[in-house]
């Protein structure tokens, strides 16, 4: 058996077709290149990123250590020193207007 035969059986080749409707992200990444060789080579370089990624968090999900419980407080603490006024503007600032509209 030569290198090439080798080569061979442990190759895959992939023959697919897709469209925009499939997975627009993808498509229109693909479509940035004009030549088969090029977008074949994205394809490729996007799978083996993809798996280390999978791994990636697949390691993260796994060595993760348990959490560990807070103690619960004895009391709630009374808000000392808040001015009322500035509570109430810093919350209208973060506020989503309903369709810009001021109450």
């Amino acid at each position: 058996m030569s290198a090439v035969d080798t080569k061979l059986e442990h190759s895959v080749r992939l023959l697919f077709e897709l469209s925009r409707d499939d997975n627009p992200r993808l498509f229109d990444d693909l479509m940035r290149f004009n030549k088969g060789p090029k977008r074949v080579n994205r394809l490729r370089f996007l799978a083996h990123e993809g798996l280390l990624a999978q791994q990636w968090l697949l390691g993260m999900t796994v060595a993760a250590p348990a959490p560990v419980p807070m103690a619960p407080a004895t009391k709630a603490l009374p808000h000392v020193g808040v001015d009322p006024a500035v509570a109430r503007q810093t919350s209208q600032a973060f506020e989503v207007s309903n369709g810009g509209a001021e109450d």
